[in-house]
């Protein structure tokens, strides 16, 4: 499995948003400056993010983009899951056409793996990210 480029980089610009925490806000220059990322590609994610509950932009002097929620509660599988969709490792579990679904003996095991890969994605909060970049 590999995340499209723009999953990596909510992951990277979420935990660039993180080290903001509790000391005020941030913007997407910021981040963009931050991460080294485009800062077009920032605004994207920051739109998508933003959609997706997991930060939100204050208005007004002082404002600026912060975490919707606190670090700790924001996941990995959260951000991915913003930018991609529910994880799911095939399409057949979507109800999408594969040329062996009328004969898969795999198919009705998708489900617990894809679980299983979330529930991994979900056991990482932001807070491990932020703090294992700051230590190395």
């Amino acid at each position: 499995m590999r995340l499209s480029n723009l999953a990596d980089y909510a992951v990277v610009t979420m935990g660039a948003a993180a080290r903001h925490c509790g000391g005020g806000r941030t913007s997407a220059t910021e981040l963009a400056e931050e991460t080294g990322l485009p800062l077009p590609t920032v605004q994207k994610l920051v739109s998508v993010l933003g959609k997706a509950g997991l930060l939100r932009s204050v208005r007004g002097a002082g404002g600026g983009l912060q975490l919707a929620r606190p670090a700790a509660a924001i996941t990995v599988a959260d951000i991915v899951e913003a930018v991609e969709g529910p994880i799911a490792l095939t399409q057949c579990v979507e109800g999408q056409d594969c040329a062996v679904d009328h004969a898969c003996s795999v198919k009705p095991h998708w489900p617990v793996i894809n679980q299983a890969l979330r529930d991994a994605l979900a056991g990482i909060p932001l807070t491990q990210l932020v703090v294992q970049r700051e230590a190395a």
